[in-house]
Formats: C-alpha cells, structure tokens, sequence
C-alpha cells in the first residue's frame, strides 16, 4: 500500500473493527473487538485500543462510521439507538488523542460512500442503501453527492414509518412502526427464537430456510415483504437508479430480497419501479470499513 493511509474505524451494536485503508480502498492490519455496552466510557476505551492496534506511521487521518445521528457541525453523536454514546466530542476527542485529522459520520453513510465509490453503486449518481444488522441504517447519494442533510443527521432511512402505531423500535429510539422494527436482524433473530429455540440467531433461520423449512421460509419472506414496503417508499420519494442492500443480514440474498422486489414491482409507482435495480452490496463487511477510511480521507482534505 503506497501513498498516505486512513484508518478507518467501524463501529456496530456488536463488535468494533478498525484497519488502515488506502485512498484505492485496499485494506490491512485490521482488528476486530466487541463492542462493550456497559458505558459511554467503556466504548471510548475500546475505540482506542482498536486504534492503538493499527495505527502506523503512514496513517495521516482517522475515521468512524458509528450508528449514530450526527451532528457534523460539532462532531457530537446527538443520539445512539445501539450504542453508549451521546454528545461526546468525539471528532475533537480522538484528534487531541491521536494527533490526527478526524472525521465522524454515520456508520450507514459511510458505507454507503464505499459502495457508491468501490461497489455495487459505482457510475451511479442517484443511489439508496440501506444496511441490515442489529438495527438498519441507511444512506444516500442524490445528483451525484453523498446526502446528509442540514446538520449531518439526514438519512436515517431505517427509522422512516411504514407501519403506523406498530411495534415499538429497540434501544433508545422513541419511534413505533420503523422499518427497523420490522425488518432488521434483530427482528430475524426474534422469529428464529419463535421457531428454533431460545437460543437461535438470524443466521440460524436463514440456514433452516435454505434447508428447506417453510416456517423459516414464510418469515423470512414477511420481512422481505416489509422492506419492500420501505424501498418501495424510498423509490417513489427519490427514484434511485439503485437500490443496494448490504449489512450482516443482507447475507440472507434473495431470500428476502426477492419479495422485496416483488413488493416494489407491484407497488412503486412508474417509471420508478422499472428503472430501480435492487441489488446486494458488493463489499461485504468491508464496506463500513472502507467508508470509515473515506470519511478519513475527506477530513485529510478538510485539513489542507
């Protein structure tokens, strides 16, 4: 890897992983921790030890993708559904600590720009993501320009209603009916305790579903009905040219991606619903990761 390098930090509801990233999105000398939900102080200290972990004299900046609504005029997290942290500095605080220029944004932003720029979303200039895991993010790319709104708290596609009064979301967030309640990995993992045991994971329903369990089958396809319903929304509101799903339970494919599209079909309006691809993310686990290096990177730039 020549060149100046980024450390990207990645952070999600279960572990932490941090790498340093070049500007062609290569990666190495990665580490992956878990994530501690016992404090904001307890994260932080994690987060450092990540870094401390990787960083190398060729690194020139530092960034994360947290899922978190940021506040990019103050570098704050204003509000975190599945992590400790709320209204740290955390952008002034890990530059003081590592001597580097910063950058914070969202963890589903941040993917996003490594898929726009690297993956399934390159040669777009009109793109949606959304990213399922313990929760789902979301971003966008709207004219050719990454969106974040106002303030930097725009894209929090996974907290858009689509059903009204329903199931209350997880962690802090306030909301019923999100899409996030209805159609992440934490609602996976649920279904698989309904149906497997106390003790089943998403990943375990996805396997009986492959096995050829039509219990599995049936809910794994309701979900996918149900982001359906929030593409087919995010289609009508944006007509993206693509619809790119990535996140640890996007591994699922077409088993919940096809009713998906089946909903969108059937529902979207025109022209939208013809043009729209909806497709899986092409960079894996490493798209949060090359995104966080990005999100280095443009603070390098900020820097001068």
């Amino acid at each position: 890897m020549a060149g100046p390098l980024a450390i990207g930090v990645d952070v999600g509801g279960k572990s932490i992983r941090a790498a340093l990233v070049d500007r062609d999105g290569r990666i190495e000398r990665r580490v992956k921790l878990r994530t501690p939900l016992v404090s904001e102080a307890a994260l932080v200290s994690a987060l450092e030890e990540a870094i401390d972990a990787v960083v190398a004299p060729q690194a020139r900046a530092l960034g994360f993708g947290i899922p978190s609504t940021i506040d990019q005029r103050s570098g704050r997290p204003v509000s975190s559904v599945n992590i400790p942290l709320t209204d740290l500095d955390l952008r002034e605080h890990m530059s003081r600590r590592f001597g580097l220029p910063t950058g914070v944004d969202n963890d589903a932003n941040a993917a996003t720009l490594a898929e726009w720029t690297f993956g399934a979303g390159r040669g777009t200039r009109h793109l949606v993501m959304l990213t399922l895991g313990t929760g789902v993010g979301g971003g966008l790319v709207l004219d050719g320009r990454p969106y974040r709104g106002a303030v930097g708290a725009g894209g929090e596609l996974g907290h858009m209603v689509i059903q009204y009064e329903g199931p209350p979301c997880h962690g802090s967030c306030p909301g019923h009916g999100h899409l996030e309640a209805l159609a992440s990995g934490h609602v996976a993992d649920a279904e698989a305790r309904r149906l497997l045991g106390p003790d089943a994971t998403a990943v375990e329903l996805v396997a009986a579903a492959r096995a050829g369990s039509e219990a599995s089958l049936t809910a794994l396809a309701l979900i996918g009905r149900r982001l359906g319903a929030g593409i087919e929304t995010l289609v009508n509101v944006f007509n993206p040219e693509v619809v790119v799903i990535g996140g640890g339970f996007a591994g699922a494919g077409d088993l919940l991606l096809e009713p998906a599209r089946e909903v969108v079909r059937s529902r979207a309006l025109v022209p939208g619903r013809d043009l729209v691809r909806i497709v899986p993310a092409e960079l894996g686990p490493d798209a949060g990761l090359v995104g966080a290096g990005l999100v280095a990177f443009e603070a390098l730039e900020r820097a001068g």
